[in-house]
């Protein structure tokens, strides 16, 4: 592949995409190629397909005997998340990024910055032209074409109620037994091709630990139903302090969360009883607005790097 940019031009790339309206899946394979082109450590699998054929990819970096993994947009319209995860990948591709001293010897990151493609640009652009759910997606919509608040997949599903962790119960607790923008579960655990690339990947790879990256909230949720392993909640408390503490009014807090079943998190921590972390990136409603790009990664990204390396 042509070598298109310079490394200190791609690092901006994310923020001006968003300033175009927001971050499609074009956007994130156009970047991503480019950052391949760039590093040589940076090297790419396609991990399986969404509903709509667009192929889902895993980022892999570092030489380590630990496998982690982080993934993003699971959910529509939290599309921001992609961005913020690639920019990160980004920086420690280049040496630049926080917590580099440690280096990549130990950990091997596989990380899925677009976990929900079909759904991120069905949020910001709508139904798409041919889609073979059209008329059923304007149902499931109330009749709007305004899909911003959209958080499921391109069938009405919500991949974060997709997984064999009391699926039934959390099916139960929401209500829903048909697609909706949100809620819905799906038929079955692991319906959508999305989440069951997930879920392959993660039982294929056996990560030591994992972290979903979502929006919004300022918090980090580390247990599931008493399941997890001891050392999470002291995992998820460094988490939180990495970010500069709640007590800053810039920082996460680590929440011992229930009432909560079915999502990657706890399906995670359910099949392999090891660290499992939910991070709810940023404040507000979403979609979070472009501008708070900047602000949301300057907190985020020493989590990440204390998840990685911590």
């Amino acid at each position: 592949m042509e070598n298109l940019v310079g490394a200190e031009d791609e690092i901006r790339r994310p923020i001006v995409a968003m300033e175009r309206g927001g971050y499609r899946n074009a956007d994130f394979v156009g970047q991503m190629n480019a950052l391949l082109n760039i590093y040589d450590g940076l090297n790419c699998r396609q991990i399986g397909s969404s509903v709509l054929g667009k192929p889902l990819y895993a980022l892999i970096l570092g030489k380590g005997p630990e496998p982690v993994h982080i993934n993003a947009a699971v959910h529509a319209n939290e599309w921001i998340t992609a961005p913020l995860l690639l920019r990160f990948v980004e920086e420690l591709a280049s040496g630049r990024g926080a917590g580099n001293a440690c280096g990549l010897d130990a950990v091997t990151l596989w990380a899925v910055p677009m976990a929900n493609p079909d759904g991120a640009d069905l949020a910001q652009d709508g139904i798409p032209p041919g889609c073979a759910w059209a008329e059923e997606l304007a149902a499931w919509n109330g009749g709007s074409g305004d899909f911003r608040r959209w958080k499921a997949n391109i069938r009405g599903v919500d991949l974060n109620d997709q997984f064999p962790a009391c699926w039934e119960l959390e099916r139960q607790r929401r209500g829903l037994t048909a697609p909706a923008p949100q809620d819905y579960g799906g038929p079955h655990p692991l319906s959508e091709p999305e989440a069951a690339a997930l879920a392959e990947l993660t039982r294929a790879e056996r990560f030591s630990r994992v972290l979903s990256l979502h929006t919004q909230g300022k918090e980090i949720y580390w247990n599931y139903r008493d399941r997890e392993p001891r050392e999470a909640e002291a995992m998820a408390a460094r988490l939180a302090a990495a970010s500069g503490g709640r007590d800053s009014g810039a920082g996460y807090r680590a929440v011992k969360l229930s009432g909560s079943d079915a999502g990657y998190k706890d399906w995670f921590i359910d099949e392999f009883r090891r660290p499992g972390f939910t991070v709810e990136a940023g404040e507000g409603v979403n979609p979070l607005p472009v501008g708070q790009f900047d602000e949301i990664y300057e907190g985020l990204a020493p989590i990440l790097a204390e998840f990685i390396w911590g």
